[in-house]
């Protein structure tokens, strides 16, 4: 088995928060051994103690910490890691001065574009000194490439996010028994935070129910997501829209779940109506269990779902189209059904936790075997 280290500076219920417990979960049997760094707690800090790998929990108290690059390199050391990964810049930056001078290969994986100064000076330094850089999409790699961010130090890899189905089984506790939703209602949902950086759009969403629900007097809308206190008017004006067009009861603002499994279960469509995404986790999750998917027109988007033969795509932030796509996924059983089995066999094929973990260890391997030759 390769030894390898991957690190996180937060546990919240994030996209790579969930794909990298889902790694460690599965990385044994998978034939990695690996050991599991976070520099931050979160939501999701007592499942990856239980994930079944050696989990260490260290504390990063300045943005560039030499005590932890330090402890860092203790443990790289004493557990005689050879590659070492991060899914962040400042991650990356660390994991740099922990193994700077050694045969370590550094890998980091760019999930997205990190807005901020910070992150763009960590960025500039790191990734010539990285020796693999991943991204999770074509779409990404050709956006970093139009950047110059993939040209400093060699072009980007794409090892496409990975889902472990295992966990999206529901455990039965059922949102349309909680909403007290009837069995000839519709219930549509979208999953994601209400935050400035992830720019969801979920206010599209709202001005589009109103031609939805008045076409379909039996449907209902629900948002699983967190209130940002950052930027709160998101989250408020979505309801304040709701409530101004007199819809608010049909539509169910759920804050931040931990049950996104059933969340998902109980959904009869799925929406995703990004302004901007990299490659994101709950759209798959959401074709693995099943649900038919309308998702905004983006790049990221139409790659994630072949180009909408996977998925009903609608013109971003336009309300207008998005209504319709709702109207007519809802009046057209055949064509959910037809979306719900293509996807979820797509969705298995393409994103599953197994054929991540295995990409993952091939390119590690072929990291190591550079190093190995004279």
């Amino acid at each position: 088995m390769i030894k390898a280290l991957h690190i996180l500076d937060s546990l919240n219920r994030g996209g790579a928060e969930t794909m990298m417990l889902d790694v460690c979960r599965n990385a044994k049997a998978c034939g990695l051994d690996l050991t599991f760094v976070a520099t931050g707690g979160g939501d999701l800090e007592s499942e990856f103690r239980q994930s079944g790998v050696e989990f260490l929990r260290l504390n990063r108290s300045l943005p560039v910490d030499l005590s932890l690059a330090s402890q860092l390199r203790q443990i790289i050391n004493e557990r005689d890691i050879r590659v070492v990964h991060s899914h962040q810049p400042v991650e990356a930056l660390h994991l740099y001065l922990a193994t700077r001078g050694s045969q370590t290969r550094r890998v980091l994986t760019l999930h997205g574009i990190y807005p901020g100064t910070k992150n763009e000076l960590a960025l500039r330094f790191v990734l010539p000194r990285t020796h693999a850089k991943i991204v999770v999409s074509e779409r990404l790699r050709d956006q970093f490439k139009t950047s110059g961010v993939c040209g400093a130090g060699g072009d980007c890899t794409v090892v496409q996010n990975g889902v472990d189905p295992e966990r999206l089984k529901s455990s039965r506790r059922n949102l349309r028994t909680e909403l007290a939703i009837a069995e000839d209602e519709l219930l549509l949902g979208m999953v994601g935070n209400f935050q400035a950086v992830a720019q969801k759009d979920q206010l599209t969403v709202c001005k589009a129910l109103p031609a939805l629900f008045a076409a379909v007097p039996r449907a209902r809308f629900a948002f699983a997501g967190a209130r940002s206190e950052t930027a709160p008017h998101l989250f408020d004006d979505c309801v304040n829209l709701c409530r101004e067009q007199g819809i608010v009861a049909r539509v169910h603002f759920l804050g931040q779940r931990a049950d996104i499994p059933d969340v998902l279960n109980s959904l009869d469509v799925f929406v995703l109506s990004s302004l901007r995404e990299g490659a994101p986790i709950s759209v798959v999750e959401a074709m693995m269990v099943g649900v038919p998917c309308v998702l905004s027109d983006i790049p990221a988007l139409r790659e994630i779902s072949n180009e909408g033969e996977y998925a009903a795509l609608f013109q971003t932030g336009d309300a207008a189209d998005l209504g319709e796509k709702f109207i007519g996924l809802a009046n057209d059983s055949g064509e959910r059904a037809r979306l719900s089995s293509t996807a979820r066999e797509w969705a298995y094929a393409q994103f599953g936790i197994e054929p991540h973990i295995a990409n993952l260890i091939r390119l590690y391997g072929s990291l190591l075997e550079s190093e190995a030759r004279p």
